[in-house]
C-alpha cells in the first residue's frame, strides 16, 4: 500500500475531539500526543506518574490533561474507567514495559503479559462504551518471536526469559486486535481496531532495571539511528486516523520496518491465528474479570 510519505501534515483537523494515549508521558506516546495536540485534539496522558506526566502536559501544549493510570494494577484502570465521562474518539493504548526481569503485576500476572495485554485489555473493554472511532493497539516486530502457551502464561514450567516474555506480550496485543474488531462487528460498532508498531525509535522503553553500560550504549546508537518520538508515532496516528480495514497492522516501510513512513505491514502466522484470538479473549476475560465493553 502506498501511503506518498504520509506525514503529520497529513493529519486531520481534530476540532477539540478526545483522545486517550496511554504512557504519554514520554518516547512514541510523547511524541503521538504532542502531534494529536498541534492537530486540535484534547489528549489525555493517562500515565503512571503523575509529577512525568504534568510535565509531558507542558511539553505538548494544546488542550490537554493528565490523569493516573497503572496498567499493572486492575483498581487502578477500573478507578480511570469509572471516572470516565463524555466521548472518546480514539483511545491508543500505547504503554508497556520491555525485557525486565521476572516479576508479578500487583494481581499477580507476569509483568509484561499482565502490562502490556490484559492491562490494556481491561482498560479497552472498561472504556469502550465511550469510544467512538479507533483503537489502536501498540505492538512490535518483536511479536514474531513470541509464542502464546495457555498452560503456561506466566513460564512457570518453561522458565522465564525477558526477551520470549516481551514477544508474548506483544503476540498478545496483535491477537487481541484481530478479536476486538471481530466482536465489534458482530455488534455493529462503527469502532475500528487496529494495530501498529512504530519500528527503531529512541526511547526509554526496555532500558529499565538495566546495566548502566549498556543502557548507554543503546542512548548513543539511539541519538545516530533511532527515529525522532514524532517520527516514530506517524504509524499509529496512521492507524488511528486513516480509512483502514479493521485489525490493520501499520509500521515504517524502510528496510526491515525500523524507519520510514507509515504502510500496512504483514504479521505472522500466529498473530493471524483467529482461534487463538478467541482463546486468548476467553483467557483474559477469566483472568481479569472484565468482559466485552458492548452488549
Amino acid at each position: 500500500m502506498s501511503t506518498s510519505h504520509w506525514t503529520a501534515a497529513d493529519l486531520p483537523a481534530f476540532d477539540s475531539r478526545t483522545v486517550v494515549v496511554t504512557g504519554a508521558n514520554s518516547g512514541v506516546g510523547f511524541g503521538t500526543a504532542t502531534l494529536l495536540a498541534r492537530a486540535g485534539a484534547h489528549v489525555v496522558l493517562a500515565v503512571r506518574d503523575i509529577d512525568r506526566g504534568n510535565e509531558a502536559a507542558r511539553r505538548i501544549g494544546g488542550s490537554n490533561e493528565v490523569r493516573r493510570l497503572d496498567l499493572a494494577d486492575q483498581e487502578s484502570i477500573r478507578e480511570f474507567a469509572e471516572a470516565w465521562a463524555g466521548e472518546i474518539s480514539i483511545l491508543v493504548n500505547n504503554a508497556g514495559v520491555a525485557m525486565v526481569p521476572q516479576g508479578r503485576t500487583k494481581d499477580g500476572f507476569e509483568t509484561q503479559f499482565g502490562t502490556n495485554h490484559l492491562g490494556h485489555f481491561a482498560l479497552t473493554n472498561r472504556l469502550l462504551p465511550y469510544i467512538t472511532d479507533r483503537v489502536v493497539n501498540l505492538a512490535s516486530g518483536a511479536h514474531r518471536a513470541g509464542t502464546i502457551d495457555f498452560d503456561d502464561l506466566d513460564f512457570a514450567k518453561s522458565g522465564y526469559g525477558a526477551v520470549k516474555a516481551y514477544g508474548r506480550s506483544k503476540l498478545a496485543n496483535l491477537l487481541f486486535t484481530l478479536e476486538l474488531e471481530r466482536r465489534l462487528r458482530r455488534a455493529g460498532s462503527a469502532v475500528r481496531s487496529t494495530a501498529a508498531h512504530p519500528g527503531y525509535a529512541a526511547t526509554e522503553l526496555g532500558t529499565a532495571n538495566r546495566n548502566k553500560f549498556l543502557v548507554g550504549i543503546v542512548h548513543l546508537a539511539g541519538r545516530y539511528l533511532a527515529q525522532t518520538p514524532e517520527k516514530a508515532a506517524l504509524t499509529t496516528l496512521f492507524a488511528a486516523t486513516q480509512d483502514l480495514p479493521g485489525a490493520s497492522y501499520v509500521g515504517p516501510d524502510g528496510r526491515g520496518e525500523m524507519h520510514g513512513y507509515p504502510t500496512l505491514v504483514g504479521r505472522s502466522a500466529q498473530a493471524s491465528d483467529v482461534a487463538a484470538a478467541q482463546r486468548l479473549w476467553e483467557v483474559s476475560e477469566e483472568l481479569t474479570g472484565v468482559r466485552f465493553g458492548l452488549s
